[in-house]
């Protein structure tokens, strides 16, 4: 994945707390290897901790930016993303949010955007406080995407993923999805408590997956606000591979296999793996968001 040197990013979609110290006191969500294997299997990744009972007490609290300034100061162009790993998540977030905005436009409809806030090990957020064991996860109480840089490091070392910047950016990608149907009405069908893989819990992540697919399709075409040239100017079909294998390798059977030494569909949150790959890939070869009706 190659981005356009010359582009200007836009760092102010990417608030950094990396290394603040989180009002509240400590968060209690899981605790030791049990509660972490259950974060894993619950919401790796979806949508915020309240949605598995995890909230602690002060789910109010938001973290403190000591350190915004560190991407604000790196992450100028898209060069910067070409070598560095957080300017390129800075890169990513601003090709997926500019794809979102053109086509909700296309749509007559207004899209409104989200940041990502990185941090690291723990987390507060409108959905309550969270570990970097949850995992990537979207919060439409503050409408932020919460990320963990070190969680790309698991991905493969933890979850067997051949990792690579493209795997990067579908996990990136599939959150904002997560936005989009919280934008267009669709998330809250998740939120019934039902579990299993027919159930809509599913459906919704297959839903981000496929949307995340979607962006894939247009990412190289989609044309950048500075430049007025793409942001992303190549995707390979190694790239390609290696957001399928993300996508496969965090899949509720896999993980479920890994983790608890047997498969049990009636509890997925996500889908299988082959059922995520299935629904990244008709996002990617259709670049339609109908084709994504995951509910039908």
């Amino acid at each position: 994945m190659q981005f356009d040197d010359d582009a200007d990013l836009d760092t102010s979609e990417v608030r950094d707390t990396r290394g603040s110290r989180i009002p509240g006191g400590r968060a209690t969500v899981g605790g030791g290897i049990a509660g972490v294997i259950a974060l894993i299997l619950g919401l790796l990744f979806g949508v915020g901790p309240d949605q598995l009972g995890l909230s602690s007490g002060d789910s109010g609290t938001t973290a403190t930016a000591s350190s915004e300034a560190q991407v604000e100061q790196s992450c100028r162009t898209g060069r910067d993303a070409n070598t560095k790993d957080d300017c390129r998540t800075v890169a990513v977030v601003n090709s997926v949010q500019d794809y979102w905005r053109q086509e909700f436009q296309r749509r007559d409809a207004t899209y409104g955007s989200a940041r990502t806030v990185l941090f690291t090990d723990r987390v507060g957020t409108a959905c309550g406080s969270a570990t970097s064991a949850v995992g990537p996860f979207y919060c439409p109480g503050d409408r932020q995407v919460y990320l963990d840089l070190g969680f790309f490091d698991e991905l493969r070392t933890k979850f067997g993923s051949s990792g690579g910047p493209f795997a990067e950016a579908y996990v990136v990608a599939h959150e904002y999805g997560h936005h989009v149907q919280n934008q267009m009405g669709t998330l809250a069908r998740s939120q019934d408590g039902r579990t299993g893989e027919n159930s809509n819990a599913v459906k919704v992540e297959l839903q981000a997956d496929c949307y995340a697919g979607v962006w894939a399709n247009h990412a190289t075409t989609t044309p950048d606000e500075s430049t007025g040239r793409p942001l992303i100017t190549e995707l390979t079909r190694a790239d390609i591979r290696d957001g399928l294998d993300a996508a496969a390798s965090v899949g509720d059977d896999r993980i479920q296999e890994r983790f608890q030494g047997r498969v049990t569909p009636e509890s997925w949150t996500h889908g299988s793996a082959a059922q995520r790959q299935q629904w990244f890939t008709t996002g990617l070869t259709s670049g339609d968001l109908e084709a994504c009706d995951t509910f039908r």
